[in-house]
């Protein structure tokens, strides 16, 4: 056997990532979803309209983006420690242990790229973000907090299920192509748009259960357009990211195969062959 063997040859799949920063993430994501749940900001949330706003984005959009980004799966025991290895012939070695749960699902997710799947997860995600920015549902949460755990988990669940089609989260990666992200992410990021815009160009009270007094605290103008601003900021810092990087490298793969079939046929013609039928020896 050569001096190498296949175990020496395999190396760690290119998207493995950096796992200290990926853990650092996640810890983030906990500490954020905690901090909104918990007094101060969760009594804050309940006299404000702009602090529930805030807290509705959070749950929404950054917790599930941060714990997709930090990767917990291995963490809880859903998948494999060892990282994807590809061999030199780029194939992928199998693993020294029994597939785990995660493990099979994003082997499932790559036979199974159909894009009805991923459009299924983004209109779970916008029914649940329409679901609890209802002027119902936010009165409904003013009146009674304990709504909000029942709110957190289920924003963070169709949340999760969302960015999990949006980024690569190993060993999952999403199923969709470049521009179906971008297009996921543009639209979430317009539909919540709309629903700040819905608040902040309303002439009355959107929400019935936050009293605005005057000359008491914030007016009921200022507190709408805080509403909409911090609900317009933070989607935007979420989904404009994703939307710009995929973009990117979309165009960039698209200029590859153009570039790799001219510099095969550069080599072609330096080593005097052709590209067309073998002609007959002389």
């Amino acid at each position: 056997m050569s001096p190498g063997t296949a175990a020496d040859r395999s190396r760690p799949h290119s998207t493995e990532p950096h796992r200290s920063l990926r853990r650092g993430v996640l810890a983030l994501a906990g500490l954020l979803l905690i901090g909104w749940l918990v007094p101060p900001l969760s009594v804050w949330s309940r006299h404000y309209e702009f602090v529930e706003a805030l807290q509705f984005s959070f749950l929404a959009i950054v917790v599930p983006a941060l714990t997709v980004i930090g990767s917990p799966w291995s963490l809880v025991g859903l998948a494999s420690p060892e990282p994807q290895r590809i061999d030199d012939d780029g194939q992928r070695v199998a693993p020294s242990e029994p597939l785990r749960p995660i493990d099979r699902l994003a082997g499932g997710r790559r036979r199974h790229p159909e894009a009805w799947r991923t459009i299924g997860f983004a209109a779970l995600y916008l029914a649940g973000a329409i679901l609890w920015r209802t002027p119902l549902t936010v009165d409904a949460l003013k009146r009674h907090p304990w709504l909000s755990l029942v709110e957190a988990a289920t924003l963070v669940a169709v949340g999760v299920g969302l960015w999990l089609e949006l980024v690569e989260s190993p060993p999952l990666t999403p199923r969709s192509t470049r521009p179906t992200r971008v297009a996921l992410a543009a639209i979430s990021m317009w539909v919540i748009w709309i629903l700040a815009y819905l608040v902040g160009l309303s002439h009355g009270s959107w929400y019935q259960a936050y009293p605005h007094r005057a000359g008491t605290g914030l007016s009921l103008s200022a507190d709408q357009q805080l509403t909409t601003g911090v609900m317009w900021f933070v989607s935007a810092c979420a989904f404009v990211p994703v939307v710009y990087w995929n973009l990117v490298r979309w165009l960039q793969s698209e200029e590859n195969p153009d570039e790799e079939l001219h510099q095969l046929v550069r080599h072609e013609r330096i080593r005097g062959r052709t590209l067309g039928p073998d002609r007959p020896s002389p």
